[in-house]
């Protein structure tokens, strides 16, 4: 017996890839939808992004759907498999991740849609359970300081000092200090615990200030 008659005796005239079974196909199609919908309320509840993408969400449902039907025509038909294969390989995704979090949810959705196609429910459904468990405790465990970047306009070259002398003992850092004429900006960042702003009010008492605008940062930050 060649060689040849092995792989075909084995392999290809193997029951498990020419079957369909229907039932089992609407099963895992529906797991892997609910499976999707649980990481797009996830993704929702714990989103601390600046601007909310409502595509992404509905993207990582449709993830795991589409995974899931990849993953079952490749364990059903070993041609389609193989053409799947050479069709993915020539196929370039460009979607730029703005948050490195994102990457997560997306290797989450993927991974659920592969492992509900292969009918293998207990490990997505407790994988799944272990991630909420994962970013519940990170989340919990986030800093409770708020950071805020103010924008001063003043004038005089004692000012600047006094608005420093009124933060106190909040913890900042200036990140620039624009000179126009008589008139100079100062940027800062400013950390604050509970959004207590009393420095804002003092700011803009002192003589020669002109405006204190303060814009929240939510986004990732070191401190």
């Amino acid at each position: 017996m060649s060689v040849k008659d092995v792989i075909k005796n084995s392999f290809l005239s193997n029951d498990s890839f020419t079957k369909t079974d229907v039932e089992q196909i609407v099963v895992s199609l529906i797991a892997a939808l609910l499976l999707g919908l649980f990481i797009y309320l996830v993704y929702r509840v714990f989103y601390a992004g600046v601007i909310y993408s409502k595509s992404f969400a509905v993207t990582i449902v449709g993830m795991t759907v589409l995974t899931c039907m990849v993953t079952l025509a490749i364990s059903t038909n070993v041609v389609i498999s193989l053409g799947m294969v050479g069709a993915l390989s020539i196929v370039r995704f460009r979607t730029a991740i703005k948050d490195p979090l994102d990457l997560l949810y997306l290797f989450w959705a993927i991974t659920a849609g592969i492992t509900a196609g292969a009918k293998m429910y207990l490990l997505a459904v407790s994988s799944s359970i272990i991630m909420l468990v994962v970013i519940i405790i990170f989340y919990s465990r986030s800093s409770s300081k708020s950071v805020y970047v103010a924008v001063v306009h003043y004038t005089g070259d004692d000012t600047g000092d006094k608005i420093l002398q009124e933060l106190g003992k909040l913890k900042y850092c200036i990140k620039s200090k624009t000179l126009r004429g008589q008139e100079t900006e100062l940027a800062m960042e400013i950390s604050v615990k509970k959004d207590d702003l009393f420095f804002e009010e003092k700011i803009r008492n002192l003589e020669n200030v002109k405006d204190i605008t303060l814009i929240q940062y939510n986004g990732e930050y070191h401190g």
